[in-house]
C-alpha cells in the first residue's frame, strides 16, 4: 500500500530510540521528510546515521532541543519550521511508589509527557487547519485507560494525552486535519529493557524468566504474552499520519497485545 507521503515533512519528538525512532525510520522509507529530535546530541546524530543506513534515500534532520521546557519547545520549533505531520511522542515513566511521588515528579512528568505536546500542538495546528492538511499524533499508552499502580504520575500524563487529543481533534471539523492518539502496550524500548535487566539481575533470573513473570503476574490480560516491538507500534503510527487515514479523527488506537479487555 502506498501511504502517500512522499513530500510530507514530519516531525517526530524524542525519536533518538524506541517507538520515536522506529516511526521515524517508517516515515523516510514511506517517502516523508523527516526531522529527528532529541537532548543529546550524540545520540541525535547516531539516530540520523542509522536511519540514512537503513534507507539510503531517505531526507532526515535533527534537531538537538530538550522538550522538558517551554524554551526548549521553542528552540525546536524554529530550528524545524513547519510540517504537515507532528508525531508527539517524547515521553518518560519511573515505577515509584505513590507515597514516595514528589510534587517535582508530578509537574516533571506533566511537564515532559503532556505540555510538549501541548506546546508543539498550539503552534503547529493552527498552520495546518490554514494549508487545510495535517496530522497529529500523540503516544499515549494503555496506562492511559488502564492506571498502573506503580506509577500513577505516569498513568495521570497518559490520560491527559488523550483528553488533549480528543480535545484538539474536535477543533478540526472540516479541515482536512487529523488528531489522533495511539496508545502502545508494553514495549521492548531501551528504558525498558534496561528496566528489566536490572530485576532480572536482582531476582537472579534471566532476562527471558523476568519478562515471563512480568506478563504472568502483572500483564496476564495480554494476548501476545511478550514485549511489543517498536516496529509494530511504528506501523500503526506511520498509517495513521498518511493521507489513507482520513476517515479515522479523534480515536484512541490501541496496539496493545490485548492487554485491556474490552470490545471497543
Amino acid at each position: 500500500m502506498d501511504l502517500q507521503l512522499t513530500g510530507k515533512r514530519a516531525l517526530v519528538t524524542g525519536s533518538t530510540s524506541g517507538i520515536g525512532w522506529a516511526t521515524a525510520r517508517e516515515l523516510a522509507a514511506e517517502g516523508a521528510h523527516v526531522i529527528v529530535n532529541g537532548r543529546d546530541p550524540v545520540r541525535l546524530a547516531d539516530a540520523v546515521e542509522r536511519i540514512q543506513a537503513e534507507v539510503p534515500d531517505a531526507t532526515i534532520d535533527g534537531v538537538q532541543a530538550d522538550l522538558s521546557s517551554a524554551a526548549g519547545c521553542q528552540r525546536l520549533l524554529e530550528a524545524a519550521g513547519d510540517v504537515d505531520i507532528l508525531v508527539n511522542n517524547l515521553g518518560i515513566f519511573e515505577p515509584k511508589a505513590f507515597e514516595l511521588i514528589s510534587d517535582e515528579d508530578w509537574r516533571r512528568f506533566f511537564e515532559v509527557n503532556v505540555l510538549s505536546g501541548v506546546r508543539l500542538s498550539r503552534h503547529h495546528l493552527p498552520r495546518m487547519k490554514a494549508r487545510g492538511w495535517g496530522r497529529i499524533v500523540f503516544i499515549s499508552s494503555e496506562s492511559g485507560i488502564c492506571p498502573p499502580a506503580e506509577m500513577v504520575h505516569y498513568g495521570m500524563t497518559k490520560s491527559a494525552q488523550l483528553s488533549v487529543s480528543r480535545g484538539l481533534a474536535e477543533t478540526c471539523v472540516g479541515t482536512g486535519v487529523t488528531v489522533n492518539a495511539v496508545l502502545p502496550g508494553p514495549t521492548r524500548t531501551e528504558g525498558v529493557g534496561e528496566f528489566f535487566a536490572t530485576l532480572a539481575r536482582e531476582a537472579g533470573q534471566t532476562l527471558a524468566e523476568a519478562e515471563h513473570d512480568f506478563f504472568k503476574v502483572a500483564r496476564p490480560t495480554s494476548l501476545l504474552q511478550r514485549f511489543i516491538e517498536p516496529a509494530e507500534v511504528a506501523a500503526m503510527v506511520t498509517y495513521v499520519c498518511s493521507p489513507r487515514s482520513a476517515a479515522t479523527n479523534g480515536a484512541a488506537l490501541r496496539v496493545e497485545g490485548g492487554v485491556v479487555r474490552t470490545l471497543i
